[in-house]
């Protein structure tokens, strides 16, 4: 596998750029786009010609074209093709190299999560935008991006500092720095799938009387009643005043979190390595804070609010790093 390294790398930024398709085409309302899947009102692109156009509104009369919208997510679902189609590429010749050592499980583990995100992007056109298949969509293009890094690392064979192995205790706390990330990165795709992003606009939590409109048994509702479409929401003020109040106070608990880490590890780690990693860690986390905050100020600017995406997965990214490497391994480890 380690001859496909370039080939692995090309998939990993492939599956970033998807997030960012994906985070670009649900912020500028483009989820509905195309109202069929996979093509758009029946074409492998976009209706383009008066004719074609009469006949896609003809065929989807609840659907007017607009081209900008079908473009954005054609667009993103041309980049997450290509990227299935390389990550069965990469699972069909770590099949191919098995007998060589190299790990073939998380491959077959990418395969099986491309393919479901692939089912996940049919039912978030089928289904209207349902704010769980949002959600686990947006989770599921995270979930890829980790395993394809998960993957560069084991073939990369990086290793811990001998000098640092005092810092193995400290796994644990980074294994729950994941989970806590992992669940902000879900109630941040869970705010934005239920139109919840704008209703607070003051900082820190959200504006006065926010405590006494919480609401949690609507709000959380993962199974929503059927309605004929989920787009631009079906909760009211209070229940979106609750989701979003949530992710405001998960992302102090995760930032409170991830800082202690980082500063922790930086000053008992003995290598260069390690310190440079935790501060790493720590100016993507700082830049991570700011894009959230100038989410509030600005009013969800798109370019703050795709970017927003993008550096939490690189944080998470950052996060993995750490914790594979807080623990030191034999030359021929894998695992």
């Amino acid at each position: 596998m380690n001859n496909n390294k370039p080939l692995l790398i090309l998939t990993l930024i492939l599956a970033l750029g998807v997030i960012s398709l994906g985070a670009y085409t649900r912020l500028t309302d483009a989820g509905l786009g195309c109202p069929d899947w996979p093509g758009c009102y029946g074409l492998i692109d976009v209706p383009k010609t008066q004719e074609q156009i009469i006949k896609a509104e003809m065929a989807f009369p609840e659907r007017p074209v607009e081209p900008h919208k079908a473009w954005n997510e054609m667009i993103h679902r041309y980049f997450a093709g290509t990227l299935g189609l390389l990550i069965g590429l990469i699972f069909i010749l770590s099949f191919k190299n098995r007998e060589q050592g190299g790990p073939l499980y998380l491959p077959l583990i990418m395969l099986g999560v491309v393919i479901f995100q692939a089912a996940l992007g049919a039912w978030t056109v089928t289904l209207k935008l349902m704010p769980i298949i949002v959600m686990g969509h947006l989770l599921g293009g995270f979930l890829t991006l980790c395993l394809l890094y998960l993957l560069l690392l084991r073939i990369s064979k990086v290793r811990g500092s001998s000098n640092d192995a005092a810092l193995a205790k400290y796994t644990p706390f980074a294994f729950i720095g994941i989970v806590i990330l992992g669940l902000q990165i879900a109630l941040g795709g869970w705010t934005s799938s239920n139109y919840a992003a704008l209703v607070c606009q003051e900082l820190p939590v959200c504006h006065d009387g926010w405590m006494e409109q919480l609401t949690f048994s609507e709000s959380f509702q993962l199974i929503p009643p059927e309605r004929e479409t989920y787009e631009f929401g079906y909760l009211g003020a209070a229940e979106r005043v609750t989701i979003h109040a949530m992710h405001r106070i998960g992302a102090m608990i995760t930032f409170f979190y991830l800082a202690w880490l980082a500063l922790t590890l930086f000053f008992k780690a003995q290598s260069a390595t390690m310190k440079k990693a935790s501060l790493i860690m720590g100016g993507i986390l700082l830049i991570q804070v700011a894009l959230g905050v100038s989410n509030v100020v600005f009013s969800l600017p798109l370019a703050v609010a795709v970017a927003h995406n993008v550096v939490a997965a690189i944080l998470m990214l950052a996060l993995i790093t750490i914790t594979y490497t807080l623990k030191p391994r034999p030359e021929n480890a894998y695992v």
